[in-house]
């Protein structure tokens, strides 16, 4: 008898897992900037390790920064604030939500490409790609816009 329930409880988990709707990710495409100043009233990066210290420049390998950048939805300072550099939305349909990046920034290219690896909130379960773009950018005062452009697929 108990190998009849078997047969019978195997037979419909079988039926339900394959007549059962796969759930397909939703993509999500976004663009924002990035507003980085380490230097003026603004400043929202900071150097806190390097080859010299806290006074090590961020020309120089192993520079570290601490980061707290403005994330805008235009290039402008002046544009509405959605976030923060640790790419934590502040505003707008994904307040509370975060997405985690990796990747090289060479900042002396135009474009360079970065991977979206895990996110939480609205990008939960997330996986993706970004391109990088250096707006503007002033070295002799540490001062540049990025701009993000990042898709991401999602649950």
């Amino acid at each position: 008898m108990s190998n009849s329930i078997f047969l019978l409880l195997t037979g419909a988990l079988l039926y339900v897992a394959h007549t059962i709707r796969r759930l397909q990710p939703k993509q999500t495409n976004l663009v924002f900037y990035v507003h980085d100043y380490l230097t003026g009233h603004d400043t929202s990066a900071i150097t806190v390790a390097g080859k010299e210290g806290p006074t090590s420049s961020i020309l120089h390998f192993g520079t570290l920064l601490a980061v707290d950048d403005p994330v805008t939805e235009g290039p402008d300072i002046g544009s509405k604030e959605i976030g923060r550099a640790q790419v934590i939305f502040t505003d707008g349909e994904f307040k509370g939500s975060t997405l985690e990046i990796q990747g090289a920034d060479v900042f002396s290219m135009k474009e360079r490409e970065f991977s979206v690896v895990s996110g939480t909130g609205y990008f939960r379960f997330v996986k993706g790609y970004g391109i990088l773009e250096t707006e503007f950018m002033d070295i002799a005062n540490l001062r540049a816009v990025l701009k993000l452009s990042v898709t991401v697929k999602h649950y």
